[in-house]
């Protein structure tokens, strides 16, 4: 996987700079060089992987759809057959053969061993790629939910696997502990991070690490969330102590503040856009004259004399066009508040369907896509360029570098 062209950044006179792009997107997550000139570059290698799991997928659907022919009876019938894939999936991703991509499957395994156990490697040897790769996890969790899920009813006595999903099986708490896992990680890797800091005791290149704290809170907001809505569904008044509605408000405020934080954390850290504190900055210098969104997003800073960056932004992007900018952040907007569907009576039935959890479940690894985009590319950006007078830094924490 790599850039194969140039980044231009086209400023306020209309002349362009030259920003060479990576041309190896691995050195950013310290993937280790091919030893020879000859070997296959990683992103072949990463397809072929893919390719090579998804075939036995794809034949062990066709062949599950056409056996049943959307009977009732013979889908609760042939459960063994996804399950099937699922091993299959396992000794071809386990098993060591050196054809098979030998060496990136070790380095998964050996990440996923750092990684599920809430470690982090150095900058040196490859954290950034933990933190992606943890990131990763906290939007499958819902998935391995319902991958255990399948795996416990598969095992249960009297039910089927492919019949309606029963997400009480193994106790009321095993899914909400199994989908909070991902979280865990990244709150310790954050403390992590914090320690690290503590320890070098350089606050003049570090800070006193805040940012870190501030991180590790972020994720912390997703287990009343996790908690609540495992109240909800096996409620019990005697045991809650609270009203249904009450405990649904509670929930409502929680999944609010959770929304809210990490959609301005996805914005202004992991991105570095600057599209908060350009509103506020434009508010305080006018703050009773309203700004449309369209006229905001197509505008550059009037008030601000020499910046040459459009609003939102900043200076040093790799994508030629700003429209991908604002863009991204309306979609992650709007896949992050995509919870607020249960309080409108008209959309509330998307979560009683199993395809139309299945499409919140697909949206939200869409959405993590696209952020590892625009992710990698800010971790490019801070790695050749530093940050810049007008990027938005971590500054009301500390001075940014390499930070989570």
């Amino acid at each position: 996987m790599g850039f194969k062209s140039a980044l231009f950044i086209r400023s306020k006179d209309c002349t362009c700079n030259a920003f060479p792009i990576p041309k190896d997107v691995p050195a950013l997550i310290r993937y280790p060089s091919r030893s020879s000139a000859g070997s296959v570059p990683v992103y072949k290698s990463t397809y072929h992987l893919a390719t090579l799991l998804s075939i036995p997928l794809a034949f062990s659907l066709l062949l599950f759809w056409a056996i049943t022919h959307r009977s009732p009876e013979l889908v609760l019938a042939w459960e063994v057959l996804p399950q099937s894939y699922l091993f299959i999936f396992s000794i071809l991703l386990f098993l060591p053969l050196h054809r098979l991509s030998r060496a990136g499957r070790h380095r998964l395994l050996v990440t996923l061993k750092r990684v599920g156990f809430g470690g982090l490697a150095e900058a040196q040897d490859g954290k950034f790629g933990d933190i992606i790769f943890a990131d990763v996890l906290t939007s499958y969790a819902k998935v391995l939910g319902d991958l255990f899920v399948t795996q416990c009813m598969f095992f249960s006595s009297g039910v089927s696997s492919t019949g309606v999903p029963n997400r009480a099986c193994g106790g009321n708490f095993a899914i909400p502990l199994l989908i909070s896992i991902p979280s865990i990680i990244r709150l310790r890797q954050c403390l992590i991070e914090y320690s690290r800091v503590q320890r070098r005791g350089n606050r003049n290149v570090d800070g006193w690490g805040g940012q870190h704290l501030a991180n590790a809170l972020k994720y912390s907001t997703a287990f009343p969330v996790i908690i609540l809505t495992a109240l909800q569904q096996g409620y019990d008044p005697s045991r809650v102590g609270l009203s249904e509605a009450g405990l649904h408000k509670l929930w409502v405020l929680s999944a609010l503040i959770q929304s809210s934080f990490t959609f301005y954390w996805d914005v202004a850290k992991d991105w570095d856009l600057c599209l908060f504190s350009d509103i506020t900055t434009q508010f305080r210098h006018n703050p009773y004259h309203h700004v449309s969104s369209a006229s905001a997003l197509s505008q550059t800073h009037e008030f601000e004399p020499g910046l040459d960056r459009p609003f939102g932004l900043r200076r040093h992007r790799f994508f030629h066009a700003d429209g991908i900018y604002y863009g991204a952040i309306a979609i992650d907007f709007i896949l992050r508040f995509t919870w607020m569907s249960r309080l409108s009576v008209r959309l509330n039935w998307i979560h009683d369907l199993e395809s139309g959890v299945f499409a919140l479940m697909f949206l939200e690894v869409a959405r993590r896509w696209m952020w590892i985009f625009l992710r990698v590319e800010t971790e490019w950006v801070r790695s050749t360029r530093g940050p810049s007078p007008d990027d938005i830094l971590l500054g009301e924490f500390t001075p940014k570098i390499d930070e989570d």
